[in-house]
């Protein structure tokens, strides 16, 4: 399984991007679907997921109402619609899949990693 990740960028705060993760080599629509971020110094965090059957989605408390969570299993991509960008939501995302649908927002329970995206909110 291979998953490119794009669509970051330099932003201003408050203001929105949306960043895409393609999927090939596997059974897209049967893998859990997760962002996850890293910002310099820090460790890895969850961001959000989408389960592969019920498409029930969970959040980090930090993202929650400014960032959505999406996939469309007929073009093996998933997507995080950020809105209202802050400063501190700068980092590297990295979208990964998992073979167990749960919700879960450990890194270990993930399987495969993209190659991340830089994402860059500006003061």
């Amino acid at each position: 399984v291979q998953l490119q990740a794009s669509g970051g960028g330099l932003v201003q705060a408050e203001g929105s991007l949306r960043l895409s993760c393609a999927s090939s080599g596997g059974t897209f629509s049967s893998y859990l679907m997760g962002w996850f971020r890293q910002a310099p110094g820090k460790e890895r965090e969850f961001v959000a997921a989408i389960r592969r059957r019920s498409y029930i989605t969970t959040y980090a408390d930090s993202v929650k109402r400014r960032f959505t969570i999406s996939r469309d299993n007929t073009k093996n991509t998933v997507y995080l619609q950020m809105n209202s960008l802050e400063p501190e939501d700068t980092a590297v995302y990295y979208c990964a899949a998992g073979l167990y649908d749960t919700s879960s927002t450990s890194p270990r329970e993930y399987d495969y990693w993209g190659q991340g995206t830089q994402v860059t909110v500006s003061s």
